[in-house]
């Protein structure tokens, strides 16, 4: 299999960590989405990354999808429950974490693609005000609890520490380690897993 992404983007992250923590083999492909020579589009005509390319030739997209497909793959570290209500409480996780890197995002590329006296002040409050309400959100369903869910590590911690990861490469002035502790546990428990180490993104 093969895996076309990005060193720096959070959501080929994700699915790498997964794949590391599910000990399943895939090769990384460097694809930049956005240089002008870019060919993601032949294999995934939105553009976008991660695409993964399994051993028969199909294209499978998005980072959910990927995800979902991955833990499938093997027994080992099983990150989605079987059980249909714990499914949805994770996949809701996913869903808030993966929130929190779509604003995230959008607020990087107003501020970097459009000059400066074009960019909406409006639309980058909107932005940040859903990663402040998502974080608020994490920090009280977290509450004193080790995990996100249950008793061990699912998607939904590898989620959230991919959306909190991104929020200290690409937003260092939300100080959400300071505003929400119980996060920052999480997060500094996950930055010990290999997993974790291996996909740091490069310092830029």
């Amino acid at each position: 299999m093969k895996l076309i992404g990005s060193l720096t983007s959070p959501y080929v992250r994700k699915v790498r960590i997964v794949f590391l923590e599910k000990k399943v083999d895939v090769d990384l492909e460097i694809e930049n989405v956005w240089a002008a020579d870019t060919k993601i589009a032949i294999a995934n005509p939105l553009g976008k990354v991660p695409c993964l390319i399994s051993d028969d030739g199909e294209a499978i997209y998005d980072s959910r999808v990927i995800a979902e497909y991955a833990d499938a793959l093997s027994p080992v570290s099983k990150l989605i429950p079987a059980d249909n209500r714990e499914r949805a409480t994770v996949k809701t996780w996913e869903a808030l974490a993966d929130g929190v890197l779509d604003a995230s995002i959008l607020t990087r590329l107003e501020l970097t693609w459009r000059p400066a006296d074009q960019q909406s002040s409006a639309w980058i409050d909107r932005q940040l005000g859903k990663i402040q309400n998502s974080l608020r959100q994490m920090s009280e369903k977290l509450g004193g609890n080790v995990w996100c869910h249950g008793n061990q590590m699912t998607l939904a911690d590898v989620t959230v520490g991919c959306a909190l990861g991104y929020l200290l490469f690409r937003f260092p002035d939300i100080k959400w380690q300071a505003q929400y502790p119980n996060l920052d546990r999480l997060y500094q428990k996950l930055l010990q897993r290999p997993s974790f180490i291996e996909t740091e993104p490069p310092a830029a």
